[in-house]
This record gives structure tokens, sequence and C-alpha cells, in this order.
């Protein structure tokens, strides 16, 4: 039987939803879903400039766990830089 999934704490609601390329509809845009998780942990490294322990302390899971969180985010929001498209938080 697996681990229970601990709690994690997020401190942060977006107000934006979507982000999109300039100039491009929706409807014609592949999209990147980031989770609250995900933006959590970027927003705690690259704007708050917290270290991964601090980081991970914060959001009350393993310094493990945050870092395959925050790789995950970067890899989303790459594909969505690099190949155009839309990323939705949800």
């Amino acid at each position: 039987m697996p681990r229970p999934r601990l709690c994690r704490k997020i401190k942060f609601k977006p107000e934006v939803k979507y982000f999109k390329p300039q100039g491009m509809s929706m409807r014609d845009l592949k999209i990147v879903e980031l989770s609250l998780e995900e933006v959590e942990a970027y927003r705690l490294r690259h704007l708050n400039k917290l270290d991964q322990n601090k980081s991970a302390k914060k959001m009350n899971t393993s310094a493990s766990t945050y870092q395959r969180i925050l790789y995950s985010a970067y890899e989303k929001i790459a594909e969505a830089l690099i190949k155009g498209k839309a990323i939705k938080i949800k």
C-alpha cells in the first residue's frame, strides 16, 4: 500500500488562469496545464528566491518531491515557450 499523500500548502492563488502567445486565437493553440503545486513551487523558487529546502518546508513536502514538482513546471513552461502553446493554470 502506498504512503498517503501529504497535504501540500499553497499560499498563492493566481488571478490569471491562462497565458498565450500574442496574436493567436485560443482555439488554434494547444494547451499546457500547470498545476497550482507547480506554480507555487516556481513562485517560491524564483519570486521569493528561496532555496530547495526552505521551499519544500513552506509547501509541507520533502525536498526531493519539491524538486520533482519544480522540474515538472520547468518542462511545461519550456514546452509552452518553445512550441508556442498556451499555459493554463488549473
